[in-house]
């Protein structure tokens, strides 16, 4: 009888727990998913200050693939090209050579093989880098071609128009197909900028640059200037300007509002190599998005060498999955049929991704739904079953 009895029991507590393990189950993901985030990484610096060391190696590496990876469709890409026998400076901050994920494809102008910074290396790797972290989690976009390093910034990070314009004329004279800078000014002095685009232009070399900075400038109150602004040298016609995106859609809460940029591509939350070892920094910026865009453009260069530059830049806008800002779709870059030959479409006003409303009230309120309903559940299941079993002495029906 005592047997029976507690055998009754313990169905009973089977079945009133069945709530409270839905929830854990629907609550598991998320839990599992914090413990691998990439927030543990060390953050990418856009400069180092005077009285600072130069970025160490990272001692983190990636443990799952990026975001990213999925977002620019690089595992269908890579059926297609990798982008080998492609040349993409990258006129930044420099790009470490000890470098393991870029070994044997970088060579440097000047200074430029040392990367006190990290920036630049970060960008390289997006754009190139070999398979790095567990399983190869971390590749660059067109992990088969090679870089140019060329300085676009003092040795602490500094941008300057002038460094730009030199380095653009350097990629061109040693025969770049794709010229990514790194950085974005608010002016072009001398019209510097200008006169080396149109250099690259001539060469038929597509430049690739972020359309606005990684940081807001401050307003008159000190705050982040709200307002959009031509920044170079993305403004110059003949750049393909892009601004970034994060993992859930949207622009990241406080990001500089950019002007009327020609592609959107992932930028918030981005995972990289640093400037030496085999570990892993995270980043965000339009200037991540841009070296994501370098990327694509190498991988379209290897797959069409026939493609003028500015067929290069038409093709992944114009097959770019249609939104606010266009977004690059790198594979649909590599196979859309175009009806018509030309240059990419003119620039409208202003436009920008809006920052997208936190996530965090929703999933707070999901969850107490959810225990809400396991409580209800649990005191309906009890109302049920403990007055028949307590009218059976806790007997199992006949």
């Amino acid at each position: 009888m005592r047997c029976d009895r507690y055998r009754r029991a313990s169905k009973f507590a089977a079945v009133a727990a069945l709530p409270v393990l839905l929830m854990l189950s629907l609550t598991a993901p998320a839990a599992q998913a914090a413990e691998g985030d990439p927030v543990s990484l060390p953050p990418l610096r856009l400069q180092v200050g005077a009285d600072e060391g130069c970025a160490p190696a990272s001692s983190k590496s990636a443990q799952t693939q990026p975001w990213t990876r999925r977002a620019l469709q690089l595992s269908r890409s890579w059926q297609l090209s990798h982008g080998a026998g492609v040349t993409v400076a990258v006129v930044d901050t420099g790009v470490g050579l000890s470098v393991r994920a870029l070994a044997d494809r970088v060579s440097a102008v000047g200074g430029a093989g040392q990367d006190c910074v990290g920036h630049g290396s970060f960008a390289a790797g997006l754009i190139a880098a070999g398979p790095s972290g567990k399983d190869g989690a971390v590749t660059g976009v067109a992990p088969a071609a090679s870089i140019l390093a060329l300085r676009g910034t003092t040795q602490r990070g500094v941008p300057s128009a002038q460094l730009m314009a030199d380095g653009i004329r350097t990629a061109v004279d040693r025969g770049a197909d794709v010229i990514y800078v790194g950085h974005a000014v608010p002016n072009d002095p001398g019209k510097v900028l200008l006169s080396a685009l149109a250099r690259a232009a001539a060469k038929d070399i597509l430049v690739v640059a972020p359309a606005v900075p990684d940081i807001a400038p401050d307003g008159a109150d000190g705050r982040p200037d709200p307002r959009a602004r031509a920044y170079w040298p993305a403004r110059a016609p003949q750049v393909l300007s892009v601004v970034d995106y994060g993992p859930d859609g949207g622009r990241p809460q406080g990001a500089p509002v950019a002007l009327a940029p020609d592609l959107a591509a992932p930028g918030d939350a981005v995972v990289g190599i640093g400037p030496k070892g085999s570990g892993h920094y995270i980043g965000s910026g339009s200037s991540l998005a841009a070296a994501h865009v370098a990327g694509a453009a190498a991988l379209v260069r290897a797959y069409h060498p026939g493609l003028s530059a500015n067929e290069v830049s038409r093709r992944l806008v114009q097959a770019a999955y249609p939104d606010t800002i266009p977004r690059l779709d790198t594979y649909a870059g590599l196979t859309a049929v175009l009806a018509t030959k030309g240059a990419a479409e003119p620039r409208e006003e202003a436009a920008h991704v809006p920052p997208p409303p936190s996530p965090q009230p929703r999933m707070r309120a999901l969850m107490f739904a959810g225990g809400g309903l396991a409580v209800v559940l649990l005191v309906a299941a009890a109302m049920f079953v403990v007055p028949r079993g307590r009218a059976r002495n806790w007997r199992p029906a006949q």
